[in-house]
C-alpha cells in the first residue's frame, strides 16, 4: 500500500475519501472520542499500551537534554511518559486536534511538567525549522495522518544528524492462526466497547478498520528508508500486534 501525496483519493478505515475528507472525519473521530480516549485505550489493550509505549521510550535511546518532539501526542500519554524518565528532556507534544492538546496540557501540568510545549500542528507540515530536535516519537498516530509518508518526511528534516525517530504503530499479527479471534475482538466487540464507554462506536469502527489498512512491518520500514533514514529496525510486540520502527537521520 502506498500513500502518493499527490492523489486525490486516500484511505478513511475501508472507504476511500478524499485527502480533504479523510482529514476532517479524523478531526471529528478524535474530537469525539477525547474525554474517553484514556480509558478506552486501557479496556481496549487490557493495560497492555503501557509495556508497548514504554518499549517505544526505551528505543529512543535518549541522552540528556534532549529536543523531543512527541507527535500526535493525543491526551499526552507519551509525552507524561517521557516527561517523569527523562526529567532534564525539552519536549514539545504537538498534535493537530485541539481537544486532544487541551487534554495533554492539563495531564502534564497536573503532574507538575510546566516546561512542556504544546503546539497545535498537522504532522504533514510542522512548524518547525530543520534540525529542531534530537528525537521524534509518534504513538498510535502514523495510520491516522491524511499522508503518512509525508508525516515521515517531516519527521526526517525537523531531527538532527544522529537523531532518533521511533514509530509506534498496530501491525500485522504474526500468528495467522489467531486472526479470526483478533477479527471478532476488532469487529465485533470493540465498536460495541466503545458504544457503551465512549458513547461512540463509529469511530471505534473506523480504528480498529484503520489498523486493517496500516502497512505491514516492511512496508514502513521500507518507508522510512525512502524518507532517508538510516539503521531501520522494527521489533515485533505480542506476535506483532504492535511494532516498534526505530531509524536514524544520518
Amino acid at each position: 500500500m502506498t500513500d502518493d501525496p499527490k492523489r486525490t483519493d486516500v484511505d478513511f478505515g475501508f472507504a476511500r475519501v478524499s485527502a480533504e475528507e479523510k482529514t476532517r472525519r479524523v478531526q471529528a473521530v478524535f474530537t469525539s472520542v477525547a474525554s474517553r480516549y484514556d480509558l478506552m485505550n486501557d479496556l481496549m489493550s487490557g493495560g497492555l499500551h503501557r509495556l508497548w509505549k514504554r518499549f517505544a521510550i526505551a528505543a529512543l535511546a535518549l541522552p540528556p537534554h534532549a529536543r523531543v518532539l512527541d507527535l500526535a501526542c493525543g491526551t499526552g500519554d507519551l509525552t507524561l511518559r517521557l516527561a517523569r524518565r527523562q526529567e532534564t528532556a525539552r519536549l514539545v507534544a504537538c498534535d493537530r486536534n485541539p481537544a486532544m492538546l487541551r487534554l495533554a496540557r492539563a495531564k502534564l501540568e497536573d503532574d507538575g511538567h510546566l516546561g512542556v510545549r504544546p503546539v497545535c500542528a498537522d504532522a504533514e507540515a510542522l512548524p518547525f525549522p530543520d534540525a529542531s530536535f534530537d528525537a521524534v516519537i509518534i504513538g498510535f498516530g502514523l495510520r491516522n495522518v491524511t499522508h503518512p509518508e509525508q508525516a515521515l518526511a517531516e519527521m526526517h528534516r525537523v531531527l538532527a544528524p544522529s537523531g532518533r525517530a521511533v514509530v509506534l504503530e498496530f501491525s500485522r499479527l504474526r500468528p495467522r492462526i489467531l486472526t479470526p479471534l483478533y477479527d471478532f475482538y476488532s469487529f465485533r466487540v470493540l465498536p460495541r466497547l466503545g458504544a457503551v464507554v465512549a458513547g461512540d462506536a463509529a469511530s471505534y469502527r473506523y480504528l480498529a478498520e484503520s489498523i486493517r489498512r496500516h502497512p505491514d512491518q516492511e512496508t514502513l520500514a521500507a518507508w522510512m528508508r525512502a524518507s532517508g533514514f538510516a539503521d531501520v529496525r522494527y521489533y515485533d510486540l505480542h506476535g506483532g500486534l504492535v511494532a516498534v520502527h526505530r531509524g536514524i537521520r544520518p
